[in-house]
C-alpha cells in the first residue's frame, strides 16, 4: 500500500446529523485539512424531523449529500447502520485516505477500529461525553464545545406584507438611513474587487488552526489548504494570481517569501 502524504488525501466526512451540531461544520472541516480535501460530504438523517433544519440548509450551501433514512423502529433509528455501511463501502473502494466522523455515539467504535486496521486515520468529532472507547479508537478525537461555532442560516417563511401607514407631509417624511454594509478589504489600485469580509475571516480561522514557527509564521499552504475545505472562492475573483498575493494585501497578515520560494504569512491584528 503507498504511504499516504499528510495534507494531500481525499478525504469523507460522515455525519450523524441526529447526534451532531450543524454550528461546528466549519471548524470541523478546518480541523480536517490536516489530512487534506473534504471531497466526500454526507449527513445521514431522518430529514422530516424538525430538529434537522439547520443540516438541510446547511447542506445546500456546502454541498452536503443529504442521505434519508426513516426511523423503523420508535425510539431507534437506522443511521448508524447506514452510516457504517458507506464507509466500509468507501474504503473497499480504495479512494478514501482518511474518515471524519461527527457523531458522540459508541456504536461508531467497531468501524473506526476496522477502518484503523487499514492504515485509514479516523478523526472523531463529539461532545465532551462521548464514550472514551470511542474516543480512544479514533487517530483523533476532538471535543466540538473547544471549536468556534458558527450561525447556520435556517430558511424563514416569507413575512405577510405590511400595511402602507398614511403618507405624511413632506416637510416631515426623511428617509430613514441605509444600513451600512460590512467592511471589506480595499483591494490595491488595479487588482481589481475588494477582498469579501468572509474570504478574510476564512484566512485569520484556518492561520489560528495551523501549527506556527517560533516567530508566529504559518506557511501558506497549509492555510490555503485548509481555506480550500471551507470555500471554492478563487483569487482571480478578486483580480490576483495567487493566493500569496491576496495575502498580502490584507493588513491582517504579513508575509514573507523564504527560502525556496515558500511563503509565510502571520497575524498582525
Amino acid at each position: 500500500m503507498p504511504m499516504r502524504q499528510e495534507g494531500r488525501g481525499n478525504i469523507a466526512l460522515l455525519i450523524d446529523a441526529d447526534n451532531a451540531s450543524a454550528a461546528h461544520f466549519d471548524a470541523v472541516m478546518t480541523v480536517l485539512a490536516e489530512l487534506g480535501t473534504v471531497n466526500i460530504r454526507r449527513a445521514y438523517g431522518n430529514w422530516n424531523k424538525a430538529t434537522l433544519k439547520t443540516w438541510a440548509a446547511l447542506s445546500v450551501a456546502q454541498a452536503i449529500e443529504p442521505q434519508q433514512q426513516f426511523d423503523l423502529t420508535k425510539g431507534k433509528n437506522a443511521t448508524d447502520m447506514k452510516m457504517t455501511i458507506d464507509a466500509m463501502d468507501l474504503l473497499s473502494s480504495g479512494r478514501v485516505d482518511g474518515f471524519g466522523l461527527m457523531s458522540s455515539d459508541s456504536d461508531f467504535t467497531p468501524l473506526v477500529t476496522r477502518l484503523r486496521q487499514d492504515g485509514i486515520p479516523v478523526y472523531g468529532f463529539g461532545n465532551a461525553n462521548a464514550p472514551e472507547g470511542f474516543r480512544r479508537a479514533c487517530t483523533r478525537f476532538i471535543d466540538v464545545a473547544a471549536l468556534r461555532p458558527v450561525e447556520v442560516p435556517v430558511a424563514k417563511p416569507a413575512a405577510a406584507p405590511k400595511k402602507k401607514a398614511p403618507a405624511k407631509s413632506s416637510a416631515a417624511a426623511k428617509p430613514a438611513p441605509a444600513a451600512a454594509p460590512p467592511a471589506a478589504t480595499p483591494a490595491p489600485a488595479g487588482t481589481g474587487a475588494a477582498v469579501d469580509p468572509e474570504v478574510v475571516r476564512l484566512l485569520i480561522d484556518a492561520y489560528d488552526e495551523a501549527k506556527r514557527d517560533e516567530r508566529g509564521f504559518v506557511a501558506l499552504g497549509p492555510v490555503g489548504q485548509r481555506v480550500g475545505n471551507r470555500s471554492s472562492f478563487d483569487v482571480r475573483n478578486y483580480g490576483f494570481k495567487r493566493l500569496s498575493d491576496l495575502v498580502a494585501a490584507i493588513p491582517n497578515f504579513t508575509t514573507e517569501v523564504r527560502e525556496g520560494g515558500q511563503t509565510w504569512i502571520k497575524r498582525i491584528r
